[in-house]
């Protein structure tokens, strides 16, 4: 058994997991942690991180760092996705990374981002959950992953649309108007035809589901009092769901979203460019269903991790 930690720092949140894993992967979860910083914010427009942003990060990491310290952990890895692929100042970032956490910060690319998405989520949900091949999408702040695969991944793609992205790029106005939707729809569109030339959604017999813009559409599919992981996890939203909670959710004020008992503050105000992604590969693809999957890159990285 060893004890490993693993950190994801996406475009909108920086997670952390401990977690005890054996040689045959089997894992027991110490702790799992979100901080939304959104270190992305901006990227889209300026091309580097802002100083806020990064301040925001590394304080983040200031926390892990306690909590790394304090659980006996022997092997490390930290993981920069979409967001760190796209700046120009990456070096004050992985300098910040480097002296918080003894690790050198590894920005991988939207493939490989992908691949540790799809073992996390197939080894992640119970067997015979959802039938193989599977389509997994992992949709993130800056980027959107698709991998399709059985037992391992066999092909993969990653395009540049994500919650934080589209909703800095397109959509302004609260709600967003009608021609700010459309924008944004046109280049969700554009995206996932290109992954779909790369991936074809044809070959897999379901589509699993990954991170929070797909867990809070099932959770206000479901009508949940409270986010509960533990009813997330493994649940299926029909595709008419999808499409009726996109709607619903562009039609909302920002304080509207605010007010649902399973949204996450650092969501409220991206969750419907993140819908939008949802919904448009769902119809792209001629999906039934999700299937919605808690585990996902950050547990990929611990698997990445066993001795």
């Amino acid at each position: 058994m060893t004890t490993v930690a693993a950190v994801d720092c996406g475009t909108n949140a920086v997670r952390l997991l401990v977690a005890d894993v054996d040689p045959d992967g089997t894992m027991r979860e110490r702790i799992r942690l979100m901080r939304i910083v959104r270190l992305g914010e901006g990227v889209d427009r300026t091309g580097q991180f802002s100083a806020e942003a990064l301040d925001r990060t590394f304080a983040a990491l200031d926390e892990y760092r306690e909590v790394i310290s304090g659980l006996g952990v022997e092997r490390r890895r930290f993981v920069a996705t979409s967001a760190s692929r796209d700046v120009s100042n990456r070096q004050a970032f992985v300098d910040g990374v480097r002296a918080r956490l003894v690790v050198e910060p590894e920005v991988i690319t939207g493939t490989e981002e992908a691949e540790l998405s799809f073992a996390g989520a197939i080894l992640g949900l119970p067997p015979h959950t959802a039938a193989l091949p599977a389509l997994v999408v992992d949709i993130g702040g800056g980027s959107t992953e698709f991998v399709i695969g059985s037992g391992s991944p066999e092909r993969a793609a990653s395009v540049d649309i994500g919650c934080v992205r589209m909703t800095e790029r397109h959509l302004h106005s609260d709600p967003p108007a009608a021609a700010e939707i459309a924008a944004a729809l046109t280049d969700i569109e554009d995206a996932v035809h290109a992954a779909f030339g790369q991936v074809q959604p044809a070959e897999a017999r379901s589509l699993v589901g990954l991170a929070g813009t797909v867990t809070t559409v099932s959770a206000m599919a479901m009508g949940l009092p409270e986010y509960d992981a533990n009813v997330l996890h493994g649940s299926r939203i029909g595709a008419a769901d999808v499409a009726e909670v996109t709607s619903a959710l562009l039609a909302m004020t920002r304080a509207e979203r605010a007010a649902l008992p399973f949204m996450h503050p650092g969501r409220v105000d991206v969750i419907g460019g993140g819908a939008m992604i949802l919904d448009a590969i769902v119809r792209a693809g001629g999906f039934v269903e999700v299937v919605v999957s808690e585990t996902d890159i950050l547990d990929g990285i611990v698997y990445s991790l066993r001795a």
